[in-house]
């Protein structure tokens, strides 16, 4: 009775299936591995944590964070970005902290877009795309990543017709994990900038890559039309935390700003200094946990592909997408596997059409236990689906 029509438009969560099938797994006194959830399982950084201890003690830090507060942040962010990528930011005008990039995402698409207007959106892509955009009120136009073109967009295909708004990608990627060198983001910025399109890079995997692969950002190319959004989720195990930052065009910048202004108070400064604590670390100690899942990585691709599923060899981010052969409905082999094995994984289908035919795995365990989840799929893995 009192849904509005954005709140309408936002699509159903396939994850609420695979709640309740694992809910009867468990009932069922099955032990369930659960593999559906890109959620770090490593904790943050020892001295991430003893910022924010130090900063509980501090009854400054209670108070409602302005944006002079949020300085050393945006310091750090900016020092960041211009150690790890080479590129130069202001940080008073190009950096805006987040309470994470989700919330950062919804909030720039309404900040830099009217309802109706065009947004290049991936499929398969990240499903909360899908509802910023409908609270937004844009149009959206699938832009297809095959497995053929190693997921990567193919943006000559659009039809010069087609004047987004507004293009958002997202690499490393989710679901498939695809990567791009570091000649990708100038070719798009160009292709952007000729149609007028605001590039939007979510960038949350930046630090898990794997063996001598960097992922390279979307402000390398340019910083007028490119705005990337940073999270310290995945790549410094803080997902509770809630926190990023954006970067870039300071016209859209501003925008998020004035948005963000009507409706939160920024991070708890705890929490604010423990993300500028991060964000100053040595390399190295990100460099520590992503090969804690490079070796996850080792551990289920090959399991993967022992049970004849096509699996890409992952360079970046936490998951393995696979395709399974025969399979034509991935919600149901989803919610059969969890059943019937306890193995919880998230079906393509919930990522898009171009998702259809495949499974993605969240590497959140220790190899062993991965191990075990391919085992226990053998008896869902054969047959038509």
């Amino acid at each position: 009775m009192w849904a509005s029509q954005r709140a309408g438009a936002v699509p159903g969560s396939v994850f609420a299936l695979m709640d309740a099938a694992k809910a009867r797994a468990r009932a069922a006194g099955r032990a369930i591995i659960d593999l559906s959830i890109g959620s770090s399982d490593l904790r943050p950084p020892a001295p991430v944590l003893n910022a924010l201890r130090e900063a509980t003690h501090d009854p400054l830090n209670d108070r409602y964070p302005l944006f002079s507060d949020t300085a050393p942040l945006r310091q750090a962010a900016a020092a960041y970005l211009a150690r790890r990528f080479g590129v130069t930011v202001n940080p008073d005008t190009e950096v805006l902290p987040l309470i994470g990039a989700q919330e950062g995402l919804a909030h720039l698409l309404l900040a830099v877009t009217d309802p109706g207007d065009t947004l290049l959106l991936p499929d398969p892509g990240y499903p909360p795309y899908l509802g910023a955009a409908a609270v937004a009120g844009l149009k959206v136009v699938p832009l297809p990543l095959r497995a053929e073109n190693s997921f990567l967009p193919d943006l000559n295909a659009v039809p010069a017709s087609v004047r987004p708004r507004a293009l958002l990608l997202n690499y490393p990627n989710n679901p498939t994990s695809a990567v791009v060198d570091p000649a990708f983001f100038p070719a798009v910025a160009a292709w952007c900038r000729e149609r007028g399109t605001l590039l939007i890079h979510d960038h949350p995997y930046a630090e898990l890559t794997f063996g001598a692969y960097r992922a390279p950002s979307a402000l390398q190319a340019e910083l007028t039309g490119v705005v990337e959004l940073h999270s310290l989720s995945k790549t410094h195990h803080m997902g509770g935390f809630r926190v990023g930052f954006a970067a870039g065009d300071a016209g859209a910048i501003a925008a998020l700003a004035r948005v963000k202004g009507s409706v939160d108070f920024h991070p708890y400064l705890g929490i604010q200094r423990a993300a500028a604590c991060a964000l100053t670390l040595p390399d190295e100690v990100g460099r520590a946990g992503a090969a804690v899942f490079e070796a996850r990585r080792d551990a289920l691709v090959p399991a993967l592909r022992d049970l004849g599923w096509t699996v890409a060899w992952p360079q970046a981010s936490m998951y393995a997408w696979a395709r399974v052969p025969g399979l034509t409905d991935s919600v149901t082999f989803a919610v059969r596997a969890a059943e019937d094995t306890g193995v919880a994984v998230s079906p393509g289908a919930a990522f898009g059409r171009q998702g259809e035919g495949f499974v993605r795995f969240a590497l959140v365990q220790p190899p062993e236990v991965l191990i075990e989840a391919a085992g226990r799929l053998k008896k869902v893995g054969s047959g038509k689906w």
